[in-house]
């Protein structure tokens, strides 16, 4: 199956691009690969939850949120390659997780974006990853997720 089939078959599919909040692109281009701008937990320009993980959000908010971020970072990253089926591997994630000092789970809310990517492109999925807890995100978000993609031409 290729990555839009697999997003089909899990009820699920690759949302516009989100406008960015600042000076910046969503996504480029560079050697073939394609590197995303953070992307945010937003469903049509709403986020999914705000706050932090630890003080309010939970674990399982924060899985979604993430889950909901990858998906926006693969909409920017398909952009650039001219669709999703167009990407080759996943090479690199970093997910931010806005969270509070005691809050140590940032790797587990880090695998709803990790696990995604694996539903959606297989082996092709497996990629290195940080799972980084930072004091606060953009618009009180409490994920953030950055991608570095192959492009199929490349691979």
């Amino acid at each position: 199956m290729t990555p839009s089939e697999r997003l089909v078959a899990l009820g699920l599919e690759l949302p516009p691009v989100a406008r960015p909040l600042a000076a910046y692109v969503p996504a480029t281009t560079s050697g073939g690969q394609v590197i995303t701008s953070g992307q945010l937990p937003s469903v049509q320009g709403e986020l999914v939850a705000t706050g932090k993980l630890g003080a309010g959000v939970s674990l399982e908010q924060g899985v979604r949120a993430a889950r909901v971020a990858v998906l926006n970072a693969l909409a920017a990253a398909a952009s650039e390659l001219g669709g999703v089926d167009n990407i080759a591997r996943v090479v690199k994630v970093v997910v931010y997780v806005a969270s509070t000092p005691e809050f140590t789970a940032q790797p587990q809310v880090a695998n709803g974006a990790s696990e995604l990517l694996g539903e959606v492109f297989g082996d092709a999925g497996r990629h290195v990853r940080a799972a980084v807890g930072v004091a606060s995100l953009p618009l009180d978000a409490p994920v953030e997720v950055e991608l570095v993609v192959e492009g199929a031409a490349t691979s």
